[in-house]
């Protein structure tokens, strides 16, 4: 997932408790002078934009990347809090992306994998289940799960060997509510499991997001292990533009308008004009339509993520490294996770005490939220969570954007006089989408400038 690094309304009766300097974002490197000119402007330093410059880069294209904020990555940013690493929203790097490996070093990022399966609570009691391919006691683990009948169980198990069969999935689109009533999945297996955990995936349980869209997901669940890098999410932009050559990004600078030059386009910025053959908007879809008018917008979802620093880890040993899940529903979160224990780097050296996330689907970042996500993460982990610091709040205004039925394909990236646009809100929202996105945005470029395709590597 692609969460969006927006801040807290600095209204919010919650903010005072961590304004005070703790969840300050790390030092902003001084950032190169906008050049009067470059080949290509690439607006905003997502992941989309940073993929799209550095296969331009490559191909030997003069790009200038402008963005905004004082960090590269967009949506996909860390913080150091008090020496706790924070990812700004809770997201997870999936291995099984192949656009990772065409784009990153993914070796490099270190990832620290979760265990593949969910810890479910309900009514007082946590039952766990791992994927049976990857853990021996799985098998052993689905038979006594406690949730659904034989037939439920059949239901799930036919839906998954479904999907991680070969092939493509071709069915008819809807929404993801409707295929898992046409694959026979109901119950409190459905309620207690499958509807959050996808939740947490997709920013909604309305059910209204792609089937096809859907399906791609679990698969690239099943497929791999999604984890952490040892350096927090944002490890992965910051290779991405290591990549580039020296001054390519320019940081703190708005682009306000693109217009036409004398022979060229121009992007204006707060820091004055950038003249270029080609501009290439990489930036969340709501901000991306400001700057190109008439451009289909589709709605975001919205997620607020909240991270705590307890005494110890909440969970025990035996299920710390899995996504846990209110099978009860009796709350606003939609998963948590005991981070530390996954990715030990996230926590200062020597430090013994843990940090859990929690994920909440909406804008709620205000202290009454705060109050009932403590509550229910106290009867998801069994804990009294009254010690627990909360250390930040990432509202997500933006943090992936909707992707209703049907769902043909990605968007295309050109829309004319020069001016492209990508992210993941014109391929799918997830890393992969875009990055992809990125990629399909520079070959369009380099055919207008008839340099043909990028060269591969």
């Amino acid at each position: 997932m692609i969460p969006s690094a927006t801040s807290p309304d600095r209204s919010d009766p919650l903010l005072p408790a961590i304004a005070s300097g703790k969840a300050s974002p790390s030092p902003a490197v001084p950032s190169p002078q906008l050049p009067p000119t470059a080949d290509v402007v690439v607006v905003g330093a997502g992941l989309a934009g940073l993929a799209c410059a550095k296969h331009l880069s490559a191909a030997g294209v003069e790009v200038a990347v402008v963005e905004a904020s004082d960090g590269v990555g967009g949506r996909v940013r860390s913080d150091l809090v008090d020496g706790f690493r924070v990812d700004r929203g809770f997201q997870l790097v999936n291995p099984a992306y192949p656009e990772l490996h065409n784009v990153l070093d993914v070796a490099a990022l270190d990832l620290q994998p979760f265990d593949a399966g969910v810890a479910v609570h309900r009514g007082g009691r946590v039952s766990a289940v791992r994927d049976p391919r990857r853990h021996p006691a799985g098998a052993v683990e689905a038979l006594r799960f406690p949730f659904g009948g034989v037939k439920d169980k059949a239901a799930v198990a036919r839906w998954v060997l479904k999907l991680t069969g070969p092939g493509d999935l071709k069915d008819p689109d809807s929404g993801w509510w409707q295929a898992l009533d046409e694959a026979g999945v109901h119950g409190e297996l459905r309620w207690s499991v499958v509807e959050p955990f996808l939740a947490g995936v997709l920013g909604e349980v309305d059910g209204t997001t792609s089937r096809r869209f859907v399906d791609l997901v679990v698969r690239s669940f099943l497929r791999g292990t999604p984890g952490l890098p040892a350096g927090g999410v944002q490890a992965l932009p910051d290779q991405l533009a290591a990549a580039l050559p020296a001054g390519s990004v320019v940081l703190g600078t708005e682009v306000r308008h693109l217009g036409l030059a004398p022979r060229s386009l121009v992007a204006e910025t707060t820091a004055g004009g950038v003249n270029a053959q080609a501009i290439v908007v990489a930036t969340e879809a709501g901000a991306a339509g400001h700057l190109v008018p008439g451009l289909p917008v589709p709605e975001a979802h919205a997620l607020t993520a909240f991270w705590y620093v307890t005494p110890s880890s909440p969970a025990p040993a035996s299920r710390e490294k899995l996504l846990h899940l209110d099978g009860e529903r009796g709350g606003p979160v939609v998963n948590t996770a005991v981070v530390s224990a996954v990715a030990p780097s996230y926590v200062p050296a020597g430090d013994r005490r843990g940090l859990v996330s929690a994920l909440v689907l909406g804008r709620e970042a205000s202290a009454a939220s705060e109050a009932r996500v403590r509550a229910q993460l106290g009867r998801v982990y069994g804990a009294d969570t009254a010690a627990w610091e909360l250390i930040a709040v990432h509202d997500l205004p933006h943090a992936l954007p909707a992707l209703p039925p049907p769902f043909d394909g990605p968007r295309p990236v050109e829309v004319g006089d020069g001016i492209f646009v990508t992210g993941d809100h014109r391929e799918n929202p997830s890393q992969q989408g875009a990055l992809v996105a990125g990629r399909r945005a520079a070959d369009a470029v380099l055919t207008r400038l008839g340099m043909g395709r990028r060269r591969a590597g």
